[in-house]
């Protein structure tokens, strides 16, 4: 049975848009993506719209996973729009530093082995006491960069033009996301991007390179956005 001519010629017309936009390369990432709300956003534009979500979120807690020539680094981090910020900080056998900064006030607490790895002395004496610490204390200058989202941030926000949609699913905390992924030259990165409530960047990996002078990748959870904190200036 012959088709009418008009059934062919818009079937030929169908074929000739789909050869076009896979010439194109704008199947399947560049194709408006089904699932809401990013629907009719483009990858770029997700990550651009969760940048902006997350910058503006009046506090934060982060939870940094890292390497350093020292070992793993691990970090606890709540911090808010006007500076005000506590870190946890872990490395390995270097050991682990408390830092409090409020009022532009900073202090730090450092067991024993982070004392002796930073060179400080006498380490048994400022072992568990709140310091004010000095220019060259290198771990406090990490656990204070860490109070700046803009340090994880600053380091996706180039690399968007790259972005790419893959699939959805729930992150680690539970909440549906988006995860969108992209590449540089200094490796790949992706971010799961919150699909319920605010765009929030929930998860961010992020490639070797930029932090605390580490060539590992760098791992971010955030959570807890817009929940207020209370920090404390505590007594040396």
């Amino acid at each position: 049975m012959r088709l009418p001519a008009r059934a062919s010629a818009a079937a030929l017309s169908a074929a000739t848009a789909l050869t076009l936009a896979t010439a194109c390369g704008m199947l399947p990432d560049d194709a408006p993506d089904t699932t809401a709300p990013y629907a009719r956003l483009t990858a770029p534009e997700v990550v651009n719209k969760a940048l902006a979500a997350t910058r503006a979120a009046r506090s934060v807690r982060m939870t940094v996973e890292a390497a350093s020539p020292e070992g793993p680094v691990e970090a606890f981090v709540a911090t808010d729009i006007r500076g005000e910020c506590t870190v946890t900080l872990s490395m390995g056998a270097a050991g682990t530093m408390e830092l409090v900064r409020t009022g532009g006030t900073v202090r730090t607490r450092s067991d024993a082995a982070m004392l002796r790895s930073a060179s400080t002395a006498p380490a048994e004496n400022l072992a568990g006491h709140w310091v004010s610490p000095t220019v060259a204390d290198r771990h406090a200058k990490l656990a204070e960069r860490y109070c700046d989202r803009e340090t994880f941030l600053g380091r996706l926000a180039p690399k968007t033009g790259t972005a790419r949609k893959g699939p959805t699913a729930a992150a680690g905390s539970g909440t549906p996301a988006l995860t969108v992924t992209g590449g540089s030259r200094d490796g790949r990165w992706a971010a799961d991007v919150a699909t319920e409530g605010r765009p929030f960047l929930l998860r961010l990996r992020l490639p070797r390179g930029g932090t605390g002078g580490g060539t590992a990748p760098v791992t971010v959870e955030l959570s807890a956005f817009d929940k207020p904190f209370k920090v404390k200036n505590p007594k040396p």
